[in-house]
């Protein structure tokens, strides 16, 4: 492992490429919302009373006694022994200096991580990636927790960031990885790293530092180093249950899995030494080939994964992966850090749906992702002919602004090929799961609900709209008709959209494109409407007489309204999106199906639609209207910042990205082919010609 001086030049990146015109304003900004992500944090952290911050600590303080007493500290002998003096400061002022010390910590830490991405690193990449890096970890759940009083994960990923990238010599490296393997034992495995690439002079050095910390806490605090070591194996049970969703390393999850006793210690055991071995094979790997960045984040994931207790906290290192390369194409290379920084973000919950069959990886997202880290996801070698130009991405002909007051928005480039399946995948669901929260957090006052609902009953009857209750009854004394009502009702408001997407992403990407930001522009104006207008359907009137023929009878005098409440936002009625989605189907496939029975049944679906959600007494017919407005203005929108749906469409000759490695510029696929046209190609033009 070659040192920083050696890797990076006297004044950075030696290969920097590129050029700084605008990149200076962008890279304040960045900076400036580092900083007011980290001053949020601090707050959170601040808000908590002195007195009660400091109990967090854990420790006995000034009081003589183990710091394992209360077996809520989870640090080590040696972290206790450097820790415990604190305990005595005052409150305030250790707080302050604590989380204003953590959070220098993470910014230090995206400042040398930044220095350490391999040659050659183009401008844009070199001068924003430490202002990104920083603002990604100050939102991710490993330093939301490790500022936590008493949680020392942050100092040894600097100290190991520091030893590889930042000091020169071997021992004052070897010295501080050392510490930081005092701190976090499993660390310790970089000292093989160090051996194997090279360094062995700063391997033994941190070994020898790891062993004189230890002994020095055997020696000052002979129990508290017992318990540690011996009855609590390094530090498992300590801080909390070890099959607690917070110990993220491979023994938590055989336990969370129900595994216990000697079959269980053999298994972790086995699968704990094949990670060490494939991940430290892997790392070595990354580190000859320049990449040491990728190797330091790679040993990281191994080590916590491991660890016979690897909290979250501790588990930074796989936000430090994402400076590995994955996928020939450019339309892949997104995949996998979009991947961890959803994982590193958000909650598991969000991530994946709350199905008893997805619990083993739902528990264990940051896990799976620290053992994807180290031993599986196919990072590019600096070798490969992909590394700095990528098969490059399709595109149709650039459109002209539909209005001079609206400019066409510049990253909505016109693509031609399919995006990224998994990373589709990952957005739906996570834009899905975040509506579903949203929606759900919407107001929801009985009295506003009602009143509104009041409200637009009077304007139907105005208009003589008002035909929700004949239409409820009618349904109701026709049991067929009821049946079949609430059949289409609980079954086709998603089951339909979804088939269509996937329909467009295999055959027509480009409409797929089209078609998917027009539905996630309605569902994100309906959003808006759900806050500023909540609104009781007809089932949740009292007095009226409506008859709820989905859900069964709601008991309006419970403030929970029945179970389906406990479920989403009851009163996140106006504009339905039951009938916006449908409406949305329906212009899909009138305008995309090139047959005629398939245009009838696209027009079908939201006429039986509406009639559903009113016979079964869950919409008004006004919210109807509303649905047909945000996907009106949805598919507007779509037209106004990107051009009409026809240049979306671009014959494969036509396009304007580079030639993918070598493929002589100029040439389509398939020219000179015997073969001639591929399916795509034949499809594209069926497409163009259509449209």
């Amino acid at each position: 492992m070659a040192n920083a001086a050696e890797h990076s030049g006297a004044n950075g990146h030696a290969g920097v490429i590129g050029d700084e015109s605008g990149l200076g304003a962008a890279r304040l900004l960045l900076w400036a919302l580092a900083g007011a992500l980290a001053v949020r944090q601090a707050a959170a952290v601040l808000r908590v009373p002195p007195g009660e911050w400091l109990n967090g600590f854990h420790l006995p303080g000034s009081v003589p006694g183990s710091v394992y007493e209360t077996g809520q500290f989870s640090g080590t002998p040696f972290a206790g022994l450097v820790l415990k003096p604190l305990a005595g400061l005052a409150a305030p002022s250790l707080e302050v200096a604590w989380t204003c010390l953590t959070l220098l910590c993470v910014a230090a830490i995206g400042l040398v991580a930044a220095r350490g991405l391999p040659d050659p690193v183009p401008r844009r990449t070199a001068l924003l990636a430490a202002p990104v890096l920083t603002a990604l970890m100050m939102v991710s759940l490993p330093v939301r927790e490790a500022a936590s009083p008493g949680q020392t994960a942050v100092l040894p990923v600097l100290l190991v960031l520091l030893a590889v990238f930042r000091v020169p010599g071997d021992r004052p490296a070897g010295l501080l990885v050392g510490l930081a393997a005092a701190l976090q034992p499993a660390l310790l495995l970089f000292a093989p790293l160090l051996w194997l690439t090279g360094r062995r002079p700063a391997a033994r050095t941190a070994a020898v530092t790891f062993a004189a910390a230890s002994a020095l806490s055997w020696a000052a605090m002979p129990r508290d180093s017992w318990t540690y070591w011996i009855e609590h194996l390094a530090g498992t049970g300590l801080g909390g249950a070890p099959d607690g969703l917070s110990n993220q390393s491979v023994h938590g999850a055989l336990l969370r899995l129900g595994l216990t006793g000697p079959l269980e210690i053999l298994l972790y055991a086995a699968l704990a030494g094949a990670i060490v071995w494939f991940g430290l094979r892997r790392a070595v790997r990354y580190a000859r080939d320049g990449q040491l960045l990728l190797a330091v984040a790679v040993t990281g994931c191994v080590a916590v994964a491991v660890s016979p207790a690897g909290w979250r906290h501790q588990l930074l290192w796989v936000l430090l992966a994402v400076a590995g390369k994955v996928g020939k194409r450019a339309a892949d290379r997104p995949v996998w850090p979009v991947a961890v920084v959803l994982a590193m973000t958000l909650p598991s919950a969000v991530l994946l749906p709350n199905l008893a069959a997805l619990a083993p990886v739902r528990d264990n997202v940051l896990l799976l992702t620290a053992v994807a880290a180290a031993c599986a996801v196919p990072f590019l070698p600096r070798s490969s002919p992909y590394w700095r130009e990528p098969v490059p991405t399709d595109y149709g002909r650039p459109a002209a602004a539909r209005w001079s007051r609206v400019p066409l928005l510049p990253f909505w480039r016109r693509v031609l090929s399919r995006p990224n399946l998994l990373l589709e995948l990952l957005l739906i669901r996570v834009g899905y799961s975040l509506y579903s929260h949203i929606r759900a957090a919407a107001p929801t006052s009985r009295s506003l609900a009602e009143g509104n609902g009041s409200q637009i009953l009077g304007i139907e009857r105005a208009l003589g709209l008002d035909i929700e209750h004949a239409v409820n009854h009618a349904v109701v004394s026709t049991p067929w008709l009821e049946a079949f009502f609430n059949f289409y009702y609980t079954s086709f408001h998603f089951v339909v959209p979804l088939t269509i997407l996937a329909v467009l992403y295999w055959r027509r990407p480009g409409d797929y494109r089209w078609a998917r930001a027009s539905l996630g522009l309605a569902t994100v104006l309906a959003l808006v409407g759900f806050w500023l207008y909540p609104l009781a359907p007809p089932r949740l009137m009292p007095g009226l007489g409506f008859i709820d023929t989905v859900h069964g009878p709601q008991d309006l005098a419970n403030p929970s309204y029945g179970a389906m409440t406990a479920i989403s936002n009851q009163y996140a009625a106006m504009p339905s999106l039951h009938f916006g989605w449908s409406l949305w189907c329906g212009i899909v496939i009138v305008v995309l199906a090139p047959k005629g029975w398939q245009k009838l049944l696209g027009a079908l679906h939201p006429l039986i639609t509406v009639c559903a959600i009113v016979a079964t007494a869950n919409h008004w017919v006004l919210d109807a209207v509303g649905g047909a407005v945000v996907v009106g203005a949805g598919f507007g929108l779509v037209y106004a910042l990107s051009g009409p749906r026809g240049l979306q469409l671009s014959l494969p000759g036509q396009r304007t990205g580079a030639p993918a490695p070598g493929e002589r510029s100029g040439e389509t696929p398939g020219e000179g082919s015997s073969e001639g046209s591929s399916d795509t190609e034949r499809e594209l033009r069926d497409a163009a010609r259509s449209s």
